[in-house]
């Protein structure tokens, strides 16, 4: 050979040998300084995890935890609202709108090694729907379900309900969890007690530590049937204090602050830190008290033009805040004529000194520093019309006994956000006289048989005039006051990407098969 391409051999293989040995180095630096490898994503959770039980809590704080490991039927899309599918690859419905019939995707493994199946969706749709447990309302309508062969399953309703797909789209939509392990664990109680802090599902992460009150983690499933996660682990550590959570992600012991960070801070952040934000439905709305001040129309409509978002939206959320066009979330329904706030400063002003003196109470479903900014600014602006308004944080739970309370608040401010992307999802669970979060007992008949027409509405314009038209009759009545909807706002180390966020999801909720640096 040659001296000279023996040389030139010889130059490029040293730089190669270099080249990876400085790799390596700087790996071994970076894990040195950071103190974990890259392949590990640290997250907080402001509160602890209640269950992992899919069918059996609303868990919130744990979501991204209980949605990493179990997996549905269908899914939503990142960053919309459109269904797509999940462990089913495919389905139709019956041209009657009953019978739902999905096509399992093929090679799919629960966590402990045995195989995804029909029967195996059959049992766990059952469990929800027969056995008792919290989230048995999501299948009240399924009236039988069935397994022709192992990778079908058909599921027939009592009656049509358009909005079915988007109840298995949930984020707390029914999950498939191992039959194996359901049998193993029922100890007479469906298996809720173990549940609580196991998960064997078929998802792209599996549960490998459960340490209540500190410390979760999520290892990568390496038998996942899907596309390989980015992270080979997931580190939750539970810190409530959201400053402190700001202190760990600024010294680098952290990688996210999901949720809550101050908006007002959110201009300022250092050069390694940046924010992934997207369309949201946390929508803040206020409920009115009947026999409030507000049940004189022309007290309201001063009291509507005083706390007009319009006026103060950017005040309390910069770029980030948008004035809701409807009692529904923007990105679920976009109506054709928003409801209107008047905008007459010096008519208020006179329709209060014509009144006499106007008191009014706000309160604050929680201690989330962003009711507190809106009730100040919704104050200030009362105030410059004659009316004195206060505000205080209701307790734990408080706002679920208002109902018939005479002391209860004139004014609740509260985030009002449906948990499927459906109208049906959202007048249902806040409007309707029978809705479990109508916290003050509302009662509109006509409004009800306007919602009661739109859930039968397969077509998506028709069914949306009947919601808006249903929306516009609880504000013009006073009952519910649509304000703000706020965007989700992560801010996290620079270089995360593909975070999926998603509208229905609760803010913050990162997937983690998606993210990557």
């Amino acid at each position: 050979m040659p001296k000279f391409l023996f040389a030139s051999i010889f130059a490029r293989t040293s730089r190669a040998i270099g080249l990876r040995l400085l790799a390596l180095s700087l790996g071994l630096l970076i894990f040195v300084v950071t103190g974990h490898a890259e392949d590990v994503l640290r997250i907080p959770y402001s509160s602890d995890i209640g269950s992992l039980d899919p069918d059996n809590g609303f868990e919130v704080a744990g979501l991204t935890t209980l949605d990493s490991v179990y997996e549905g039927l269908v899914k939503y899309e990142a960053g919309s609202t459109k269904i797509a599918g999940l462990l089913a690859k495919s389905w139709e419905v019956s041209g009657d709108g009953l019978a739902y019939t999905f096509h399992l995707v093929d090679g799919v493994k629960f966590h402990d090694g045995t195989d995804l199946n029909a029967d195996a969706v059959v049992t766990s749709f059952k469990r929800r729907r027969d056995g008792g447990l919290v989230q048995n309302y999501t299948l009240a309508n399924m009236a039988d379900i069935a397994a022709p062969d192992a990778s079908t399953v058909v599921i027939t309703l009592h009656h049509t309900q358009p909005s079915f797909m988007d109840s298995l789209a949930s984020p707390w939509g029914p999950k498939v969890i191992s039959p194996g392990a359901l049998s193993d664990h029922a100890k007479g109680d469906l298996a809720t007690g173990w549940l609580t802090d196991h998960a064997v599902g078929t998802g792209p992460f599996k549960l490998a530590e459960f340490k209540r009150g500190e410390r979760y983690v999520l290892e990568r499933n390496a038998n996942y049937w899907g596309a390989k996660t980015f992270f080979g682990k997931v580190e939750f550590l539970v810190i409530p204090d959201i400053g402190q959570q700001i202190l760990k992600l600024k010294a680098g012991e952290i990688d996210a602050v999901p949720a809550n960070f101050p908006f007002a801070q959110l201009s300022s952040l250092p050069a390694d830190l940046q924010i992934t934000s997207a369309p949201s439905m946390t929508q803040y709305e206020a409920f009115i008290k009947p026999g409030s001040p507000l049940d004189d129309a022309e007290v309201r409509k001063a009291v509507l033009t005083a706390i007009n978002p319009n006026l103060w939206a950017s005040d309390a959320f910069g770029q980030y805040a948008h004035v809701s066009k409807s009692l529904y979330p923007n990105i679920m329904l976009d109506p054709g004529q928003p409801v209107q706030f008047p905008a007459d400063i010096e008519a208020a002003k006179s329709a209060i000194a014509r009144h006499g003196a106007v008191t009014l109470s706000i309160g604050l479903y929680s201690a989330n520093p962003s009711y507190g900014r809106i009730a100040d600014l919704m104050i200030a602006g009362l105030s410059l019309i004659g009316v004195q308004a206060t505000s205080h944080i209701m307790p734990p739970g408080a706002a679920y006994a208002m109902k018939g309370d005479p002391a209860a608040p004139d004014m609740l401010l509260i985030i009002a956000s449906p948990d499927a992307a459906h109208p049906d999802n959202q007048a249902k669970a806040f409007f309707t006289k029978d809705a479990p979060l109508n916290l003050y007992g509302r009662a509109l008949p006509d409004a009800d048989a306007l919602v009661a027409e739109g859930a039968s509405k397969a077509d998506i314009g028709a069914r949306n005039a009947l919601y808006e038209k249903a929306g516009q009759m609880y504000f013009d009545a006073g009952h519910f006051i649509p304000l703000v909807d706020v965007d989700d706002v992560v801010v996290h180390r620079t270089g995360l990407k593909d975070l999926g966020l998603r509208p229905v999801f609760p803010r913050g909720s990162i997937d983690f098969s998606s993210v990557r640096r």
